[in-house]
């Protein structure tokens, strides 16, 4: 995860508002012949942004607007996309329709909240898009029934980079976005793909997923238990909400995997695991030491230690299983949030990729 930086952060806007706003600008092209330029549209929140086009076309009884997506000082991968809609006027009575342009991706799997053969465009997105036709459909009296084409310029290399991939997504991006505005290192985004990959893992018959802190402890934890690529959830450091989800949203078994430092935190109590918002208490972890049997001065220089991974480093050169206890000790923490039937292990791995402990069934 990036650092934040300091100061005040400027919000931006999903690409749900993005389509939004060149889906009302198209429209409005093709009901009057003329674009606005900037479009405002209202969010759900009642903000009423105005968005720029780069895009205005109208030909062949279709016209196409598009707009470059500001995510503010957010780290979206989708920043500075231009996200392009094209209208076409459909049959009397068949309402707003989607379809996937270039880059836009396609549903494969169940589970997500759009079904398999759908472009995958949200439903929030959606009601945004068909709400802002149907207030300009009002107001111009031109009829409502148009189909709407996204595409996204460069969606489907960006999607590499996504979770979409393993959520069963092909050909691109997804259309997201609840409220229309992206809240700088709220990490909304990152949140609401572990939650759809559980949606997905659960809707694929998958008893077994694992959450991971990185990629080094995700590919050891898939290769110890044979896991597919569709139980991976990329925790990282949203121990919280991906424990709390699974709560509401339960599954057989769940392994976390993840650093001695991450879970030392887990074990301490912490469900965001960033090193800005989290610490390991070093004076906790040299007394957990103590209970496996270092001495009052190991146990001292492992208070004063500079990192939780040095302190690792010496339990190993006494010979202690310091790993075990962490992972203990996060065990406990994660069943009680879980606070459910699921079974749960926990594997504690250095930087190498190596397991240093282990705890559960």
């Amino acid at each position: 995860m990036a650092k934040i930086p300091e100061g005040d952060l400027r919000r931006g806007w999903t690409t749900g508002a993005c389509a939004t706003a060149a889906s009302a600008a198209a429209f409005q092209a093709l009901a009057t012949g003329v674009f606005p330029d900037p479009v405002t549209i209202t969010l759900p929140g009642g903000q009423e942004p105005g968005f720029a086009l780069v895009k205005k076309e109208i030909s062949n009884g279709t016209a196409t607007a598009s707009v470059i997506k500001d995510a503010g000082d957010d780290p979206d991968v989708t920043h500075g996309a231009e996200i392009i809609v094209t209208v076409t006027p459909g049959e009397s009575g068949t309402g707003v329709t989607f379809r996937a342009g270039e880059g836009v991706g396609m549903v494969t799997k169940p589970g997500l909240p759009i079904p398999p053969g759908e472009p995958a465009i949200n439903p929030k997105p959606r009601a945004m898009m068909a709400g802002a036709i149907a207030q300009l459909s009002a107001r111009f009296g031109f009829p409502g029934d148009v189909s709407l084409e996204i595409s996204i310029v460069g969606g489907a290399e960006i999607a590499k980079d996504t979770w979409n991939p393993r959520l069963g997504i092909v050909g691109g991006l997804s259309v997201l976005g609840t409220t229309g505005v992206v809240i700088p290192y709220s990490c909304s985004s990152w949140i609401h793909s572990i939650h759809r990959g559980i949606d997905v893992a659960r809707a694929t018959g998958l008893t077994h997923v694992a959450g991971a802190t990185g990629r080094t402890s995700e590919e050891t934890v898939q290769k110890l238990h044979d896991l597919p690529d569709g139980a991976l959830l990329d925790m990282g450091d949203f121990a919280g909400g991906m424990l709390k989800y699974l709560r509401r949203h339960p599954v057989e078994h769940l392994t976390i995997a993840g650093g001695f430092g991450k879970l030392t935190k887990l074990g301490q109590g912490a469900m965001d695991l960033h090193s800005a918002r989290s610490q390991v208490d070093h004076a906790a972890l040299a007394q957990l030491a103590g209970d496996t049997g270092a001495d009052a001065a190991l146990v001292k220089e492992m208070a004063s230690a500079s990192s939780a991974g040095a302190v690792l480093a010496l339990a190993q050169q006494h010979d202690l299983a310091l790993g075990d206890a962490v992972a203990r000790r996060a065990r406990e923490v994660a069943l009680a949030t879980l606070a459910g039937d699921c079974t749960l292990d926990v594997i504690v791995i250095d930087r190498a990729g190596a397991i240093v402990g282990r705890a559960g069934p």
